[in-house]
């Protein structure tokens, strides 16, 4: 695993609403090597950088029309390069994120695999022999060329889905995992990793990575594509990063990946913390953290704490923390996202509490998502400081509340959920038993049950982090011996000789 992964703090920026510099109203690159320093001065040491690829932008640039160039609209690749460079200069790292399961059907393979004539790519898509057969549990497209046959999307009916085999084939027009055809797409794919590793990033984020392999019930055939990817890496580029959209840590860290996220629609109960009706972290106290920690459990067992284990604060695809939590609650979700194993991820405006905003029309493929994507809100200037468009031109509508949280607000409110990350981060940072590797324990965590303590070790440091969201004073029984207090909020907890008493809408991190 690379050594900077050790104390990795990323940062993930949507591209179209961070920070437009020539006022088109879309977020560029040179918006982003001005907001680098923001970016570190927070805490955050590495970047994952959402799509940002030449597209017809159908699916916000999931939708990849060339996997070599930049999309024109956030600059170039040279511009690209000096994001990369610029921050290797202040001590960061770069993820690109890597779409290897569909293209747009604007990209040139994929108007060549249409034809009816066989060429190059002809195999580079997952098509049926046939118009009127479809690919079994599969959309698909039919109908939109003279090739007989229908081809399998991905995503949506503009994200074909490319060919990288079937584990088990049934039909005559499924092809094996060695096939030429899936053979020369996964050649493809690497290529497409040399170039850009080549070119100055440290990694990708790989979008459905567990997709790739068709009729893979187990994931067997997918695990082995990507152990054959972690190979080639480690042979060319063995201080590159992978993180997977998989959700299945025993499944991608099987495959050769150094990371995994826990996914809102995934099986890890992710959401019972942050975004159900009723979420741990909400100070009502009626939420529910043990299903949570019993899937957790589960995942170190099978991976047998090999890889990292990744919980983001939100991303692209889900609602935004707030307005669900607000407040001190959110402090709290924080306090437990910086000290858990992993690499935490932090989502562009979650820092200062940017909210949700419901009933916006979707733009670029967001709909329900499009809420959670919207401008990052700089100051108190025209549209926040992200861009001096005109307000209709924006890519999506701004926050317009007149309470919303901007970067200027908070920096000068010591009291501001921006401060109290970045004294998370801080800390985190200072002690390496609080950083991506370093054991975890839980020590309580029942059902329908508050508080939320575990002991994170490393060597012979052991530190006991106690989360309490509920307005209520609770307890819960253990013998420790805290010798110093690293972080409180909210008050300390009170350690009696069989019971630790823990203050409302509390956190605190003890050295034992």
């Amino acid at each position: 695993m690379p050594k900077w992964l050790d104390n990795a703090i990323f940062y993930e920026i949507y591209p179209q609403t961070f920070r437009d510099t020539n006022a088109d109203g879309i977020g560029d690159f040179p918006g982003i090597l001005e907001k680098l320093d923001y970016i570190r001065d927070l805490g955050c040491n590495a970047i994952w950088l959402n799509p940002c690829f030449q597209s017809p932008f159908g699916d916000a640039g999931y939708d990849v029309a060339d996997y070599y160039m930049a999309a024109p609209r956030y600059g170039t690749n040279e511009d690209l390069k000096r994001i990369f460079t610029l921050a290797h200069e202040k001590g960061m790292h770069i993820l690109l994120d890597l779409v290897p399961g569909h293209t747009s059907w604007e990209h040139p393979w994929f108007k060549a695999s249409m034809r009816a004539e066989r060429n190059e790519y002809t195999d580079r898509y997952v098509w049926t022999d046939g118009i009127w057969e479809r690919p079994e549990g599969m959309d698909c497209l039919r109908g939109i060329s003279e090739r007989n046959g229908a081809c399998a999307v991905n995503f949506f009916s503009n994200q074909p889905a490319l060919n990288y085999g079937y584990y088990k084939v049934d039909k005559p027009w499924q092809q094996p995992m060695d096939a030429p055809g899936p053979r020369a797409t996964l050649e493809a794919m690497k290529d497409v990793m040399r170039f850009w590793l080549r070119m100055g990033c440290d990694g990708f984020r790989v979008d459905m990575a567990g997709s790739l392999v068709k009729n893979d019930p187990e994931s067997k055939g997918t695990i082995a594509l990507w152990q054959e990817v972690r190979a080639f890496l480690d042979k060319e580029f063995p201080e590159a990063a992978m993180i997977s959209e998989w959700g299945e840590p025993d499944k991608s860290l099987a495959g050769g990946f150094h990371m995994d996220f826990l996914l809102p629609f995934g099986p890890a109960h992710y959401n019972d913390l942050f975004r159900c009706d009723e979420p741990f972290f909400s100070s009502r106290g009626k939420g529910d953290a043990s299903q949570f920690v019993a899937c957790y459990r589960k995942y170190v067992e099978q991976t047998g704490g090999k890889g990292l284990i990744c919980i983001p604060s939100g991303n692209h695809d889900t609602a935004r923390l707030a307005p669900k939590l607000q407040g001190v609650e959110l402090k709290l979700v924080f306090a437990f996202l910086l000290t858990m194993p992993g690499a935490p991820f932090i989502y562009y405006g979650d820092e200062i509490g940017m909210r949700y905003m419901e009933g916006l029309a979707s733009v670029e493929g967001g709909y329900h998502r499009t809420g959670a994507r919207t401008p990052m809100q700089w100051d108190i200037s025209v549209n926040a400081g992200f861009s001096a468009a005109p307000k209709d031109r924006l890519y999506i509508s701004m926050d317009e509340s007149p309470d919303r949280p901007t970067v200027q607000d908070q920096m000068l409110d010591p009291d501001s959920l921006y401060h109290e990350i970045k004294r998370l981060i801080s800390i985190r940072q200072a002690h390496e038993v609080l950083q991506s590797n370093a054991s975890l324990e839980f020590v309580y965590a029942q059902e329908n049950t508050y508080p939320l303590a575990y002991i994170r070790r490393s060597g012979q440091e052991e530190f006991l982090i106690i989360l309490n969201p509920s307005a209520q004073e609770t307890s819960f029984p253990g013998v420790f011996g805290p010798s110093e207090t690293i972080y409180s909020l909210g008050g300390e907890a009170k350690f009696n000789p069989a019971t630790v008493t823990v203050p409302a809408s509390s956190a605190g991190i003890y050295r034992l």
